[in-house]
């Protein structure tokens, strides 16, 4: 769906009785998936083309377009110009959506038989929650974060939340943080974050488990979602940017490894050769290469250009790698890999073979670090490419360490109460981030491993009667 549709909206007040011939249809189950994988890209609270919002019984009965004009109307799917907007036009294709192959017979026949059926709305109240920024999500507790990430120049630290991407202004002297935006889209868990190399944009990958990927990529100086993408039936993980900046790349609760062009969102790179779920990704150098890891315990190498895999770079020796691996970053500057995952040792490894593989051998493998007493979840090298920081959990307590890249034991080790699941590294690397469980930010000296300060990463206020918290 698009602007060329002055309005998309429905008028739902008619109840008129289901056609006797047609299977009733759930709008819950099947005509929300579907508005959502197909349409709901362009008209979200986020980026609203056409002033049309797509996501929920709520906001199709909301109306479109300047006068709120009515799209559907219930019990007439000749009526409704929704329904014309996604059929075909004679030799023409149809006019929604405008990116995309057009809607298939069947999911056209399953709109026209919802709008026939008196297009009724079975949206439990649970699931009938949206967030718009008029409107934010609304926390009774602390969101659990999965990511965090400072703008290469600066004190803005991109946080994870619930439906929501939070941008703060980190004080320069690590004492505190000041709320700046609060960037919410369609995914309701934000599983990663991070800003380009310039700092001018933000990637964000997420979804909702067993429903859809989302890749959202926003204006950070306007606050502005520039695109949303929908992807895929499962969460995205682990989004990464090439050293240029065109490209962006991410796993999938699928298998799949993905890439997009970030001036036009069109997909780059596909390939599914994972065994389980990919949960990181990272480019080579000259962004020729991609890395992904994931939880078939295996560094995954490919090549952009012919979208081939082309070699498992940690060895695929039976039993060398102990349980999946969560997080991968590459230092600045080299083919050196940084790997984070289950068996709790930090490992460097290069990331193109050299010599013939040979069964046994672990031959990429540059150093191992002393282990932590628990799985690790984050890992990012420090901006100078001489340290590196990790984040660990074991039980619900967490440990945050860091590392020199030439010495096998920490320089530092800072325990913390809740289980760490991401780190990050100011762009001048005098001071890192780390976060998790408890839904708090801890600002932590890189030289001394002292916590300088600690935040809430979202306001705490009564949840919303129906809302998720």
């Amino acid at each position: 769906m698009s602007a060329r549709i002055a309005a998309i909206a429905v008028v739902l007040a008619v109840q008129a009785k289901p056609d006797g011939d047609a299977k009733p249809v759930s709008f819950h189950r099947q005509v929300q998936p579907l508005l959502t994988a197909r349409c709901a890209g362009c008209h979200q609270p986020a980026k609203a083309g056409g002033k049309v919002v797509l996501v929920s019984h709520a906001t199709l009965a909301a109306g479109g377009g300047d006068e709120g004009e009515p799209l559907v109307v219930a019990g007439k799917p000749d009526e409704s110009p929704l329904l014309d907007a996604v059929l075909p036009r004679g030799e023409k294709a149809p006019k929604m959506p405008k990116k995309g192959a057009p809607l298939t017979a069947g999911e056209v026949a399953l709109l026209r038989d919802w709008i026939a059926q008196g297009a009724l709305d079975d949206t439990p109240a649970a699931a009938a929650s949206s967030f718009t920024a008029e409107h934010p999500p609304k926390y009774a507790q602390l969101p659990v974060i999965t990511s965090l990430d400072f703008a290469p120049s600066g004190g803005l630290l991109a946080v994870s939340g619930y439906h929501e991407t939070l941008l703060w202004e980190v004080d320069a002297s690590g004492g505190g943080a000041t709320l700046a935006a609060r960037l919410i889209g369609m995914s309701e868990r934000i599983q990663s974050a991070s800003f380009s190399p310039d700092g001018a944009k933000l990637l964000v990958v997420g979804g909702s488990p067993g429903r859809f990927g989302e890749v959202q990529l926003w204006d950070v100086a306007k606050r502005a979602l520039e695109r949303s993408v929908l992807l895929g039936g499962d969460t995205l993980y682990g989004g990464s940017w090439s050293p240029d900046g065109r490209l962006v790349a991410f796993g999938g609760g699928d298998t799949t490894v993905r890439a997009l062009d970030v001036a036009t969102g069109e997909p780059v790179f596909y390939n599914a050769a994972s065994e389980d779920l990919a949960l990181d990704t990272t480019f080579s150098k000259d962004g020729s290469h991609l890395v992904s890891v994931g939880r078939d315990r295996a560094v995954k190498l490919f090549q952009l250009a012919t979208q081939q895999f082309l070699d498992n770079v940690t060895s695929i020796t039976p039993g060398a790698l102990k349980g999946g691996l969560q997080a991968v970053d590459r230092q600045p500057g080299e083919e050196i890999l940084l790997i984070a995952g289950a068996d709790g040792t930090p490992k460097r490894y290069q990331t193109f073979r050299t010599k013939k593989r040979e069964i046994g051998d672990d031959f990429n493998l540059v150093k191992s670090y002393a282990p932590l007493a628990g799985r690790l979840f984050a890992c990012e090298y420090a901006p100078d490419g001489l340290s590196f920081v990790v984040g660990a959990s074991l039980r619900g307590k967490g440990e945050v360490r860091l590392y020199a890249i030439a010495d096998e034991a920490p320089k530092w080790s800072l325990p913390i109460e809740g289980a760490v699941y991401a780190a990050a590294f100011r762009g001048d690397g005098a001071l890192l981030a780390a976060a998790g469980f408890d839904g708090r930010v801890r600002l932590v000296d890189a030289a001394t491993g002292k916590v300088t300060g600690t935040f809430a990463a979202a306001p705490i206020e009564a949840a919303a009667t129906g809302s998720k918290p």
